[in-house]
C-alpha cells in the first residue's frame, strides 16, 4: 500500500493531521494500534485554547464545539481561602473553551468518515524503515499478517510510548525530562460542577483542581504521592480530601452524590525530544513532548504541532517548497519550550513539593501574592493560558 503521508497514531493529533491534509489534496493513511471504541473511551483533557478552536474550525470540525463547548472568560486560583480571578477575556480579548478531548476525537472521526479517510485500527507498527530517505516504509501487523505502507513522509502522532520517536537514531536526538514526586488522583462524576470556571487550589495538604466536562459532568483532582494506589481512595475519602483543599465557601457547594464515571492516578512529568523531525519522519504531540496538566497545554500543543506540520507538508506538495519542512522542528520547539515553561511554573507555584524548605514555600506564597496585586502578572498568566500565537 502507498500513500503520501503515513500517520502513526489515531488520536486527535493524527486524525486532525489527516483531515487537514485531505482538505489540501494530500493523501494519508492513519495506523492506530487500538480499536476505535478504545480510542473513544480514553478520558483526557478538556480545555481548548482560542487558537486550537480556530484550527479545528479550519478543519471543518468546529460546529459542535460552537454549539456545546463552554467558553470560559476566566479561571480562579486560591491559596487556602485567599482567591484571585484571572480575567482571561478582559486581559487578552480571548476566552478558552471547555470541550472534552473525547468529543474532539469523535468529531474528527465523523469528519474523516464523511470524506472517506483511510484509518486502519488494531495495526501494530513493528518498525519504520529508511527514515533518512525519500521513501520511508512503515511495517505493521494487522490480523496476524505483516503489511508494508510506503510513503513520502511519516508523521509520529503515537504518544510517549509509541515507536516513532525511537526510530530517530540515538546519535541524532536529545531528550530532556523532569519527573515530579507526585501524581494527580482524578475523579470524573455525573454531578454539576461546583463553579462556573476552573479553580486551581494550592494548600498545605497539596494541590487540588475543580474542573468540568459539561454542565452535568465534573472533573476533580487532588495531588497525591506516587506511592498511593487507587484502592487507598474510596470515593468518600476523595470528596473529603478535595473539600479540605478548596476554599470553604466552594466546598460547601460540592455535589457528591452522583455516579462516579472514572477514577485514576496520573504521574506528572515534563519531557521534550529534540529535534522533532529527522529525515522523512516528523513527531507531534506526546511523541515529542509531555507537559504536566497544570497549564492545560497537552492537547493544545499537539494541535499546534499539527498546524505547523500541515503547513509544511502543504508547501512541499502544493508549492514545491521545502522551507516549512526544514524549519518545522525549530518552529514547533520554540512554542513547545514556552509552554513547558508555563506548565512548569504553574506546577511549581501550586503544588506541595516534599523536598521544599521554608524559604521555598515562602517563595510560592510570594508568587501568589504578586498575582493578586499585579495586573501585569495576571496578564502574563492569561496570555499563556489562552494560548501563545502561532
Amino acid at each position: 500500500m502507498k500513500t503520501q503521508v503515513a500517520i502513526i497514531g489515531g488520536g486527535p493529533a493524527g486524525l486532525l493531521l489527516s483531515q487537514l491534509l485531505d482538505l489540501s489534496g494530500i493523501d494519508s493513511v492513519v495506523l492506530e494500534r487500538r480499536s476505535r471504541d478504545y480510542v473513544l473511551g480514553r478520558i483526557r483533557a478538556g480545555v481548548l485554547e482560542a487558537g486550537s478552536v480556530s484550527i479545528l474550525t479550519e478543519a471543518g470540525v468546529g460546529d459542535r464545539i460552537g454549539q456545546e463547548g463552554q467558553p470560559h472568560d476566566g479561571v480562579e486560583l486560591s491559596w487556602h481561602d485567599e482567591r484571585v480571578r484571572i480575567d482571561l477575556t478582559g486581559l487578552t480579548g480571548r476566552p478558552v473553551t471547555v470541550y472534552g478531548q473525547t468529543e474532539v476525537t469523535r468529531d474528527l472521526y465523523a469528519a474523516r468518515d464523511a470524506r472517506g479517510g483511510r484509518i486502519i485500527h488494531e495495526a501494530e507498527v513493528l518498525r519504520i524503515e529508511d527514515v533518512e530517505s525519500d521513501a520511508p516504509v512503515v511495517v505493521y501487523t494487522k490480523d496476524g499478517r505483516e503489511h508494508r505502507l510506503e510513503a513520502r513522509f511519516v508523521a509520529g502522532c503515537d504518544g510517549f510510548h509509541g515507536p516513532t520517536r525511537r526510530a530517530i537514531p540515538g546519535r541524532a536526538r536529545q531528550e530532556f525530562q523532569r519527573e515530579y514526586p507526585f501524581g494527580w488522583l482524578g475523579l470524573l462524576s455525573r454531578t454539576p460542577p461546583v463553579a462556573d470556571e476552573l479553580i486551581y487550589a494550592a494548600h498545605a495538604r497539596g494541590f487540588a483542581l475543580c474542573s468540568m466536562r459539561s454542565h452535568e459532568v465534573s472533573r476533580y483532582y487532588v495531588q497525591v504521592p506516587l506511592t498511593e494506589k487507587l484502592d487507598d481512595w474510596p470515593v468518600a475519602r476523595f470528596w473529603e480530601e478535595l473539600a479540605r483543599r478548596i476554599p470553604a465557601d466552594v466546598a460547601a457547594k460540592l455535589v457528591t452524590g452522583g455516579e462516579v464515571l472514572e477514577m485514576s492516578i496520573a504521574p506528572l512529568r515534563s519531557f521534550v525530544c529534540e529535534p522533532m523531525r529527522h529525515g522523512a519522519l516528523f513527531l507531534a504531540g506526546d511523541a515529542a513532548h509531555i507537559v504536566p496538566p497544570t497549564g492545560a497545554k497537552g492537547l493544545n500543543l499537539a494541535i499546534g504541532d499539527v498546524h505547523y506540520m500541515h503547513r509544511a507538508l502543504d508547501r512541499h506538495f502544493n508549492a514545491g517548497s521545502n522551507a516549512g519542512i526544514e524549519g518545522y522542528s525549530d518552529t514547533a520547539l520554540s512554542r513547545v519550550w514556552k509552554c513547558e515553561r508555563f506548565s512548569w511554573w504553574m506546577t511549581s507555584m501550586l503544588h506541595d513539593f516534599p523536598q521544599l524548605g521554608d524559604f521555598e514555600k515562602r517563595m510560592q506564597k510570594a508568587e501568589f501574592d504578586y498575582l493578586m496585586r499585579s495586573e501585569t502578572a495576571r496578564k502574563s498568566l492569561a496570555e499563556n493560558y489562552v494560548g501563545l500565537p502561532y
